[in-house]
């Protein structure tokens, strides 16, 4: 499916028309290379994946490039030319080995390589044709995080749904719709959603984030209240579970900088306590608001200073 932006920006399917699969991917041969490929570089930019049916690797590659030619939706095309079949269009291009890529734009070859390539490498490579143009997805995509970032965790969730339904592995729209969730207070659901994560998927640094924050969330629900914490504090200032539990309180009332706080007060005091569970918690929080948060700039900052100290 092709990812289009309504004018509410919303995604919507286009089954049929210019940007359609069956135009943004097919099949071609040495009899319509010319038309498939150098004409339409013309227009847009074409990928053209030379495989076999008996390469390994190929078999990898061409899944990967297909996705993202989809999300590209309509800025860059791909055309596959099997070689067993197209021996004379592969011996013109001097093609020595497979899976060989070429990128035509303006009617001729541009960028190419050789043997498989990770995906982080493919998005660079169709980044360089696009020149950075945003894909419909990636509007999508963005214009649903400003929408939690201003609080609407609705209509976040209800792009972020859709997004899924098109690309059920994007780890963006995953993260998103966990964080959408956790925002209406369904810990239950944010949960279920977690749990049926593949295990590559979890690793994923925004879906970790994420995570992070649910489980954040769930050690709060637990929590006791802070007064009664803050009480046993002052009749203690070394009460470490004390201070632990009040900083996951503060933390599930939205004060994330009183809990750092707190935390950097108990790796102070005892930083090996219950196996460095001050430090760990920290280190969640970290992961959940994000490395560019100054506040988590400001804590990183102070924790190296304790513990290097």
């Amino acid at each position: 499916m092709e990812f289009m932006l309504n004018p509410d920006g919303s995604l919507s399917d286009q089954g049929s028309g210019p940007g359609n699969p069956a135009d943004l991917i097919k099949d071609s041969d040495t009899a319509r290379f010319v038309e498939d490929v150098i004409k339409v570089s013309e227009q847009v930019p074409v990928i053209v994946d030379f495989w076999a049916p008996w390469c390994g690797p190929c078999k990898q590659l061409g899944p990967a490039l297909e996705k993202l030619v989809t999300q590209a939706g309509g800025l860059v095309r791909l055309v596959k030319i099997n070689i067993d079949e197209n021996q004379e269009l592969a011996g013109q291009l001097r093609i020595q080995s497979i899976p060989a890529v070429f990128a035509f734009k303006d009617g001729r070859p541009v960028d190419g390589f050789v043997g498989a390539q990770q995906e982080s490498q493919l998005r660079a490579f169709v980044g360089r044709l696009t020149k950075g143009t945003q894909s419909p997805l990636e509007q999508a995509l963005e214009q649903a995080a400003a929408a939690l970032e201003a609080g609407d965790a609705q209509a976040a969730g209800a792009a972020y749904a859709e997004i899924l339904t098109q690309d059920p592995a994007n780890p963006q729209a995953l993260a998103g719709m966990i964080r959408c969730i956790l925002a209406t207070g369904d810990l239950a659901g944010a949960r279920q959603i977690i749990d049926g994560l593949a295990a590559e998927v979890k690793t994923n640094g925004e879906v970790a984030a994420a995570i992070a924050a649910v489980e954040l969330a769930e050690q709060g629900s637990d929590s006791g209240a802070t007064e009664e914490l803050r009480r046993r504090l002052a009749e203690n200032e070394n009460d470490h579970q004390a201070r632990y539990d009040l900083a996951i309180a503060l933390y599930a009332d939205g004060d994330g900088e009183a809990a750092m706080a707190e935390l950097l007060d108990l790796v102070g005091r005892d930083r090996g306590w219950n196996d460095e569970a001050a430090r760990q918690q920290l280190v969640k929080i970290f992961d959940a608001l994000g490395p560019v948060d100054p506040l988590v700039v400001s804590a990183r900052r102070r924790l190296s200073s304790i513990l290097f100290s």
